[in-house]
């Protein structure tokens, strides 16, 4: 799973760096009106989750499944998205979206059209909950891939 020339996840992070773990990365998505987006990215370039072996598949899942357990707690959304998409970049990385009825997709996607502004004080309390969450996270992650050694 060597990296690929020209792909924007091997080339660099994709995104503000949460953690780097052996196999994955979390990182913050900077898209605009959407504090709450992540993405764990699987550092060997692979398209498909399929391409991973069960164990590896696995670490991933629950890398993810724990990105959805902090944005629960910390951030308190109204729902969370999971997308694994990978047609515009075919380098494996999931989207963990939190979503609020109040955010100017919802209940679209978020790559849809804006529906209504997002209230800037909501994505401000938003925003301000992001270092605690992100310090649990980097910690979460660690222990998690180092219980996962040789994945």
């Amino acid at each position: 799973m060597a990296a690929v020339a020209d792909c924007p996840l091997c080339d660099a992070d994709g995104g503000v760096l949460v953690v780097r773990t052996p196999p994955l990365r979390l990182i913050r998505a900077q898209e605009a009106g959407f504090p709450g987006f992540y993405r764990v990215v699987w550092h060997g370039h692979v398209a498909e989750f399929t391409d991973l072996a069960a164990p590896q598949r696995a670490l991933c899942m629950e890398a993810v499944a724990q990105v959805e357990v902090a944005m629960r707690r910390h951030l308190s959304p109204d729902k969370v998205n999971l997308a694994a998409l990978g047609n515009q970049v075919p380098h494996l990385h999931w989207h963990v979206i939190a979503r609020y009825r109040w955010d100017s997709h919802f209940p679209a996607p978020v790559w849809a059209a804006a529906q209504r502004p997002a209230p800037a004080d909501r994505l401000a309390a938003v925003e301000a909950a992001l270092p605690a969450m992100e310090q649990e996270l980097a910690e979460t992650l660690r222990r998690l891939a180092s219980g996962h050694a040789g994945t």
